[in-house]
């Protein structure tokens, strides 16, 4: 018998409720640099404007917290497996470069660890798939 991940329209569902979100954050990232590049001179209106990505942000991260939630349980285990390791990867990784930027490497942008953590979710991903086959 076949594992599936999920029936196709919950999958569905799931996937839209992510695109959705991920096509709101674009949009609101361009335009949050468009109108603090203008020059909004208020702090307060600076702050508001910089954070509106990340409101679709929060959706994107509900969808993706459904989709795993409508998996099967191997495959829910997967990625939990793959989730702790980019966890515990990505709280290595960082810490250790803290203490080589305090021997003068450079400072890292807080853009860094999303990336990074991406990465190692999808080599924990990729490993748990030939592991488990």
């Amino acid at each position: 018998m076949e594992s599936t991940l999920y029936n196709k329209g919950d999958a569905m569902r799931g996937w839209i409720g992510f695109a959705a979100g991920m096509a709101g954050y674009v949009a609101l990232l361009v335009l949050s640099q468009r109108l603090l590049a203008g020059g909004i001179q208020d702090q307060g209106t600076r702050l508001l404007v910089s954070l509106m990505p990340m409101l679709p942000a929060a959706i994107v991260c509900a969808a993706v917290v459904a989709i795993i939630r409508r998996m099967d349980e191997m495959q829910r285990k997967l990625q939990f497996d793959a989730l702790a390791l980019s966890f515990a990867g990505t709280a290595l990784l960082t810490f250790g470069y803290g203490f080589l930027e305090g021997e003068g490497y450079p400072r890292l942008s807080m853009f860094v660890v999303w990336p990074l953590m991406a990465l190692l979710w999808t080599i924990g991903t990729c490993l748990g798939r030939l592991r488990h086959g």
